[in-house]
């Protein structure tokens, strides 16, 4: 079978049990296409073409993997090729293993490590869980404020094998604080005795090391930084959180928006491995809480029982207004989503955000009644569509509201604003859009 660029895929050839397809597929491959390939696999069927990967591949495909497709991939190793595997990754990819995996195996991992290593990931496991201390590295080359740019590139040559990256490098003073950071471009085309605190770049941004590494990773973003100086409470530095890492961990956290936002758990895995029921619990949950909010809905149309019996017209209406709604809602809770998560809006900006958003609502809503009037007008007649394309004006105002500050209110209080964009928004728009209308159409046909 080929894949779509006409490519015998990896899973095929080692169902065939083909080692020698094996190799050839596997040396044609850069590492992520190869990760990508073992994280389609189930787990006992991965390890077969990763055991044939020589040391060097064998840890640049690990370490593209996600870590619940890394702790698949120990299981099924030796324990020497288990702790060299681990031996040789970066202490921050190292740390984020380990901080997932259960116990059992987390106390194997860090048992097998050499003293060096294993305090490097014990520091970074001090840190707490989400914060950029888990996920910066510490192998850095660290230079003196006072060094000159000629021994500063001694320094470099010396210690930069060591180091995840050399590009741009943290400058400290005499306590480890940190001065400020200095791109190796800088120190390249500098006169060998500058000295470096003449070249430094003392506003670059820093992260404190508690902080959220998702903020950490949007801030690396907005500044269009390589690398980001870490430091602790008395602003000594302790290490530098990557481009590449930085870029993961933005897509966990759009990935995990974008399952909330569409009323599910975000699921581990890669798509096409994860099981069934997996996927099925995921979403379970979410759709208990949603159905039980719908018997709103429920409860509001048996209250006004008596105006849908003298008025029997007005139930035609129903799914149309309250589907409007929900999409307008989830319209603008989406857009403040997106706004939270890239630093556009803050708690302070709620008053504006709400006020922008009920203009954008009520200028949809007179754009859709008309819509809705001219449809109504020719079904049931004027005074029913009049209150039809009323309720359609109120109606979108409200769920523009509604969407645009409960992603804020959320925030302040501690939940993912994710958590109550599109379906609990949709779900609570339906509900009091049917009061709305129902107070509309009690107005206007006087029931």
């Amino acid at each position: 079978m080929a894949d779509d660029d006409g490519r015998e895929q990896l899973t095929d050839l080692v169902e065939a049990n083909d080692l020698t397809g094996m190799r050839l597929w596997l040396a044609e491959h850069q590492p992520y296409e190869i990760a990508d390939e073992l994280a389609r696999m189930d787990s006992h069927l991965a390890i077969i073409p990763f055991r044939l990967l020589d040391r060097d591949r064998e840890l640049e495909v690990f370490e593209e993997l996600d870590p619940v497709h890394q702790q698949e991939i120990l299981g099924g190793l030796r324990d020497s090729a288990f702790r060299e595997l681990l031996e040789e990754m970066d202490p921050d990819d190292r740390a984020r293993l380990i901080g997932e995996v259960p116990a059992k195996i987390a106390t194997r991992a860090l048992a097998g490590l050499s003293p060096a290593e294993r305090r490097m990931t014990a520091a970074l496991l001090g840190y707490p869980e989400d914060s950029v201390g888990r996920s910066m590295t510490p192998e850095t080359v660290i230079l003196h404020r006072d060094l000159t740019v000629g021994r500063a590139l001694e320094v470099l040559r010396a210690k930069g094998a060591e180091a995840e990256t050399v590009y741009s490098l943290p400058v400290v003073d005499d306590g480890r604080r940190l001065a400020g950071m200095v791109g190796l471009g800088d120190l390249v085309v500098s006169d060998p005795g500058t000295l470096i605190k003449d070249v430094v770049d003392v506003l670059v941004p820093r992260a404190s090391a508690v902080e959220p590494a998702e903020k950490a990773a949007r801030l690396m973003q907005e500044a269009n930084l390589v690398a980001l100086p870490v430091v602790d409470s008395e602003e000594r530095f302790v290490g530098l959180l990557t481009f590449d890492d930085a870029l993961e961990l933005i897509e966990e956290a759009d990935s995990e928006d974008f399952a909330r936002q569409s009323g599910a758990s975000p699921v581990a895995g890669h798509y096409v491995a994860v099981g069934v029921l997996k996927l099925a619990r995921s979403r379970a949950v979410w759709l208990l809480l949603l159905i039980v909010a719908s018997t709103l809905t429920i409860n509001v149309t048996q209250g006004f029982e008596g105006s849908l019996e003298k008025v029997t017209a007005l139930a035609l209406f129903m799914p149309m207004l309250i589907g409007t709604g929900g999409n307008v809602g989830s319209q603008s809770a989406t857009a403040i989503v997106r706004a939270l998560a890239v630093g556009e809006v803050r708690m302070r900006d709620l008053p504006g955000v709400a006020w922008k958003e009920s203009r954008v609502g009520f200028l949809l809503g007179m754009m859709l009644a008309l819509v809705a009037m001219t449809i109504a007008s020719l079904l049931v007649g004027v005074a029913v569509a009049a209150a039809v394309a009323l309720s359609v004006i109120a109606i979108c105002t409200w769920a523009a509201i509604i969407g645009s500050t409960m992603p804020l209110l959320a925030r302040k209080v501690g939940v993912d604003p994710a958590v109550v964009s599109a379906p609990m928004v949709s779900t609570l728009v339906d509900a009091t859009g049917l009061l709305i209308y129902f107070s509309i159409a009690g107005v206007v046909l006087g029931i």
